[in-house]
């Protein structure tokens, strides 16, 4: 029972977590010495290897002579709190990881926060020792002042300090120490981090991930925090519903290195994953069948942005995609509910639309990003806001939103926020860098991110985290310039691009197959306009010198999807396939937005 030590971690996007714990499982053997080791093990899913930042937490373990590390990876990212909730819940620990230069950051504070709230011991990780520009000493100060803001307690601020080189695959209590290994790190972990409690009475266990296997059904992962499960004997699972029913279990498992191995019990304080429930779901607790007692609820923060799903409808539907229908569409989103407790799903009226809540733009983005590469093809429209109403006065969300950027480009930065209804509330100078803090509205955030890197010639970095509810702050200027609609269906041509340059910008280039309503181009003015992609050059056997000088044509500007989702207006939707994401129109026939711009202008 003393033996074991539940430990999570948090960091920032890209403090350096998964590298640390990938050295971490080398330098514990966890890997055979002629087994080939995959660098970011733990970020397995495509999309976090491509992103570089962890959706999914994810459950490992660690042999340290004789005790059993559990290490539980946290996503970084608030967008994800509804992961982060649950997991947390699993750990007597964390530890706190945070860039040697650029120190705590919004994410980090966000899920600190969190694991304060649950009374768990913290480590503190400097990480990134290594870096030329490193500050330990200020980095640690801030951290304090972190702790402090966040209501630690005296056993929380007097945290363990590790100094440490993920890539180098050392750590260190003090900077004067010899640099070799990760040992000090493992000893402060076993230390510090207290063994899980042990509490009388019967069975309580918490499900606090799900998975899923095409073979065996839905897989239960959660701690006992009381008693012990035996396979063997009859026990209950007791619903969020607060419903009670008889169940039992086909397989139990541990979690032993980067695998799982198949158990007949698992003792208080394990985690563990059980096979056979097949309506097990996320803060069910399985308990005694004889003294059937419920664990407390997670608690998982509200959604704040909204978006409409619904079939695809432009004149290239079905041809990339598999899954095209509304049923497929229907059962694919409702699949993600099973797991993704931080999102909901309504129906619409219609039974083809479907209205989707989560966390954020990020959090959306990747529902739709996996949707997509599974082979799916949908349309969504523009985010909303999710308002509240307090006391009858409408609330917004507010985020806390952090810019770094060279100190020359600060005056814009605020000048640009402010348009936005943000506030600035802290601002500080970090060499040639400035930081900036600001409260704005999440409307406010709405393609913010572009409009930064384009003032601050690509150097800024934005961070943004969900704040709390405040009244509302006014109406917002939506994106000023109009766009540039495509008249017909066909082939844009580079003699149609060359004779539109001064219209605006393109979204398209020549070769590429637009129809009627798509959204090629901005214009540079602030309506939209209509234009002719596909015109060719009518060919004549009468020729003026230089009349065939070679055509330059500017470079198209690419979307990503969040990019796209963030820049469309609410007449605009965004397609999405497997090949390709387009901007269109809500309405693609030019007679039927006219007709409805006379309706809406009275």
């Amino acid at each position: 029972m003393q033996k074991i030590r539940n430990v999570a971690i948090i960091a920032h996007v890209d403090h350096g977590k998964t590298t640390l714990v990938d050295e971490l499982l080398k330098q514990s053997k966890v890997f055979r010495d002629n087994q080939e080791v995959q660098e970011c093990f733990l970020d397995s899913n495509d999309l976090e290897r491509e992103r570089g930042i962890t959706i999914l937490a994810k459950n490992i373990s660690i042999k340290y002579g004789d005790y059993k590390i559990n290490l539980i990876d946290t996503p970084g990212h608030s967008d994800f709190s509804g992961e982060v909730e649950r997991v947390l819940k699993l750990a007597d620990g964390v530890l706190l990881l945070v860039d040697s230069f650029e120190g705590p950051m919004p994410q980090t504070r966000f899920v600190l926060e969190k694991a304060l709230q649950l009374e768990l011991q913290p480590i503190v990780v400097i990480n990134k020792i290594d870096r030329t520009d490193n500050r330990p000493a200020e980095v640690l100060n801030e951290i304090y002042d972190l702790f402090i803001e966040l209501g630690a307690d005296d056993d929380q601020i007097d945290f363990a300090v590790i100094y440490a080189s993920g890539r180098n695959g050392w750590a260190v209590t003090d900077l004067a120490h010899e640099r070799k290994d990760l040992v000090p790190l493992l000893d402060t972990i076993v230390k510090r981090i207290p063994a899980p409690k042990k509490p009388e009475g019967s069975l309580q266990m918490q499900i606090a991930a799900l998975d899923y296997s095409s073979y065996v059904g839905r897989i239960g992962i959660g701690r006992v925090f009381r008693g012990h499960i035996d396979k063997k004997k009859p026990l209950v699972i007791i619903k969020r519903s607060g419903d009670i029913h008889n169940v039992s279990i086909k397989q139990l498992f541990i979690f032993e290195g980067l695998g799982r191995t198949e158990v007949e019990t698992v003792q208080c304080g394990e985690i563990c994953a059980m096979v056979g429930i097949e309506d097990i779901d996320i803060g069910d607790t399985i308990a005694d069948l004889e003294n059937p007692e419920p664990l407390p609820l997670i608690a998982i923060d509200e959604p704040t942005i909204s978006l409409t799903f619904t079939v695809n409808t432009s004149p290239f539907h079905g041809r990339e995609g598999k899954y095209v229908t509304s049923r497929h569409l229907r059962e694919r989103l409702f699949k993600e509910l099973q797991q993704n407790v931080a999102l909901k799903v309504h129906e619409s009226g219609s039974s083809d639309m479907f209205i989707v809540s989560g966390r954020g733009i990020l959090h959306l983005s990747i529902l739709i990003e996996n949707m997509r590469r599974e082979g799916y093809e949908f349309t969504v429209g523009a985010p909303k806001v999710i308002f509240k109403e307090i006391d009858g006065k409408k609330m917004e969300p507010i985020d806390l939103m952090t810019v770094e950027c060279p100190a020359e480009y600060s005056g814009k930065v605020i000048d640009l926020v402010g348009q936005r209804k943000g506030v600035m509330i802290k601002m500080d100078d970090r060499g040639s860098m400035t930081r900036m803090e600001f409260h704005i509205p999440a409307r406010g955030m709405m393609g913010l991110r572009n409009s930064i890197l384009n003032v601050t010639t690509g150097e800024g970095i934005m961070h943004h985290r969900f704040y709390q509810y405040e009244y509302f702050k006014g109406s917002i200027k939506q994106r000023q310039n109009g766009t540039l609609i495509s008249m017909g269906e066909g082939f844009v041509t580079d003699y149609a691009l060359n004779g539109l340059q001064d219209r605006g910008i393109f979204f398209v280039d020549s070769t590429d197959e637009v129809y009627a309503g798509q959204i090629v181009g901005e214009n540079n003015k602030d309506n939209d306009l209509e234009v002719n992609v596909q015109r060719g050059k009518k060919m004549s056997n009468m020729r003026a010198a230089g009349s065939d000088k070679t055509i330059k044509i500017a470079p198209s500007v690419k979307f990503s999807l969040e990019e796209a989702m963030e820049y469309i207006r609410d007449d605009e939707m965004v397609e999405v396939t497997p090949k390709n994401i387009r901007m269109r129109k809500l309405h693609l026939d030019a007679q039927e937005r006219k007709r409805i711009s006379k309706l809406a202008d009275g």
